[in-house]
């Protein structure tokens, strides 16, 4: 695909850096605003909307990788994609219509095939981004054969925009899979992790679990030949096809009965053969036990140590409706209002936090971007 670069767009945001510089004015970054519940609250001066710089900039579906404009529209991409048989491997969460690519970067979160496929991080080949200083900076490369060195691109992934600006970015892409099939079986939840963890020793094409209301729904991808044989091996019911697309979409955009912005929703991440008991509350599990929601109901300290205890950690995905409403103000862009006094991810140890702070200063040495969403 011929290569299409558009200055005008990422000149205006240059300016629009250089000019919060001058006047000391912090910068909210966004896109589509579909993953601003997700993070600490920004207090911050102005915005800084990315929507506008959009299109793809070079697509060869031979090469198994794209390049496009953070302010691209998922969607658009995921369905330029559909049509040359590919996906992006780590099944990106929307969260709204609006979603963009920068800002599935930028959160850095991936749905049920995350644990047997690849995470967003692990497929971004190479970024053009804009620092604090008003400079666009490049990292990585845009196939994968090209990426040497040390892979700065990576750090944008999950970065909340603490780093700087997206302007481009680069992801691996992979074909999708000829057949699709769930499977689904009673199971109360030790039951359920017990299968995951067997399940997890042999060589199944699974691309996503989920125990959910004592039902645990496995996927599984690939050829006639090895989805019928790993149905033999597996047994449960199968899922009617709509049925099963319909509901692993509800499981990656949050849409599941009782998942509403009514309570707080905690992500608990843990070693997969992390007990059941372990984490109490827990309603809906992924990732073969890695991945564990629960709403409400314990106090974030208790949440937090019981992670600990496992292993693991917690991070207060996303706030109750009632808890945001009433303590946002305008100036606030994320709908996490009421976060725990220490913030809605769990605490770094002091040699991580210095690290983040070093990168921070590096970057955006004068703290325009995104002030305090992913740490104080």
């Amino acid at each position: 695909m011929t290569e299409h670069l558009d200055t005008t767009t990422e000149q205006a945001l240059i300016e629009q850096v250089n000019a919060a510089r001058a006047s000391g004015t912090t910068l909210a970054i966004h896109g589509g605003k579909t993953k601003a519940f997700y993070g600490n609250p920004v207090q911050a001066d102005a915005e800084l909307d990315c929507s506008s710089h959009r299109g793809v900039i070079a697509y060869e579906p031979t090469e198994l990788a794209i390049t496009v404009r953070a302010g691209t529209p998922l969607a658009e991409v995921e369905a330029l994609l559909a049509e040359q048989g590919q996906e992006f491997p780590f099944e990106p969460p929307h969260f709204g219509e609006r979603a963009t690519i920068g800002g599935m970067v930028a959160a850095g979160l991936s749905g049920p095939r995350r644990p047997y496929a690849a995470s967003v991080r692990d497929a971004v080949l190479g970024v053009r981004m804009l620092n604090g200083k008003g400079e666009v900076l490049a990292f990585g490369g845009r196939v994968m054969k090209n990426v040497a060195g040390y892979d700065l691109s990576r750090l944008m992934a999950g970065s909340l925009g603490m780093l700087g600006v997206l302007l481009e970015v680069s992801i691996k892409v992979m074909p999708r899979p000829l057949g699709r099939i769930t499977l689904v079986r009673e199971a109360d939840q030790s039951s359920a992790l017990a299968l995951m963890q067997q399940w997890a020793r042999q060589a199944l094409p699974i691309t996503g679990t989920a125990w959910l209301d004592g039902r645990l729904s496995v996927r599984l991808a690939g050829s006639d030949e090895a989805l019928s044989e790993s149905q033999r091996l597996l047994g449960g019911t199968t899922m009617a096809a709509a049925e099963a697309d319909a509901f692993w979409t509800a499981v990656r955009e949050q849409r599941l009965h009782g998942f509403t912005t009514e309570q707080a929703l905690w992500r608990i991440s843990v070693p997969p053969a992390t007990a059941a008991e372990a984490i109490p509350g827990v309603e809906l599990i992924e990732w073969g036990g890695a991945l564990r929601w629960l709403r409400a109901g314990f106090s974030a300290e208790a949440i937090r140590r019981s992670a600990a205890a496992a292993g693991g950690h917690a991070t207060l995905f996303r706030a109750s409706a009632s808890a945001s409403a009433s303590t946002s103000t305008s100036t606030s862009t994320s709908a996490n209002a009421a976060p725990p006094t220490d913030g809605v991810f769990a605490l770094l140890s002091p040699v991580v936090l210095r690290l983040h702070r070093e990168l921070k200063r590096a970057f955006d040495p004068e703290g325009l971007f995104n002030p305090g969403r992913l740490f104080q």
